[in-house]
């Protein structure tokens, strides 16, 4: 491996509580009222695909998607841009594969506004050697495509990248992309079985150390 790709949302950036209080309160607004489960489950997803699946779920006409997608959208990203906060272990992380001439990647499913936007936040836009995001790709997370799209502008194979991700649509997208996969779930979801799909998972960006890349490496 020579060549790391991060996720964004929920790993970078704690972004992703404002992504669920504008998903709440847009789906509120049709007396829709989400668990916590549920909402888990569609983490990850972009927005047009996250509003359109629970809108089918609940049996509410699609005509609504297009507003409620541009609100939620809007809301998160003034939201994130002036209140998120970057998780520990950041600059940590990056400082870390820099040191070991690794390229370093960001693919996420937010809009490129919003990629931009973070990476300026987080003083990484600098660091960061290609960025790719699913929005206006055919697919999105799980779907592979976006960790491709970014191994290809970084100029790597797959199978020399690897990811860190939060999620698990986002962790099923790395693997099928045939690339290594560190998962750092949000706590409530920590040691549930279906990240077993994962090459490792970790707690915080933090515990990630040179022993867990030579373990990496090996497999």
């Amino acid at each position: 491996m020579n060549t790391v790709i991060f996720d964004m949302d929920g790993l970078l950036i704690d972004s992703e509580p404002f992504w669920q209080v504008a998903g709440t309160e847009a789906l509120a607004k049709f007396d829709i009222a989400l668990t916590d489960e549920q909402y888990h489950s569609t983490t990850g997803l972009r927005t047009p695909e996250w509003t359109e699946w629970w809108l089918d779920y609940f049996n509410v006409d699609r005509r609504f998607a297009p507003e409620t997608i541009e609100w939620i959208e809007e809301t998160a990203l003034n939201n994130i841009r002036d209140s998120a906060l970057g998780l520990e272990g950041v600059e940590d992380i990056f400082d870390f594969f820099k040191s070991r001439n690794f390229k370093i990647g960001l693919a996420s499913s937010s809009p490129v506004t919003l990629i931009k936007a973070v990476a300026h936040k987080l003083n990484i836009k600098d660091r960061l050697d290609a960025f790719a995001s699913a929005e206006g790709l055919e697919n999105g997370k799980p779907h592979p495509e976006v960790f491709l799209n970014c191994a290809e502008e970084l100029g790597s194979s797959p199978v020399q990248c690897l990811c860190f991700e939060d999620s698990f649509n986002g962790l099923i997208a790395a693997k099928a992309a045939r690339m290594k996969c560190v998962v750092i779930p949000v706590s409530s979801q920590r040691g549930l079985d279906k990240w077993i799909l994962a090459d490792l998972q970790l707690n915080s960006l933090l515990e990630f150390n040179e022993a867990y890349l030579e373990s990496l490496q090996k497999m």
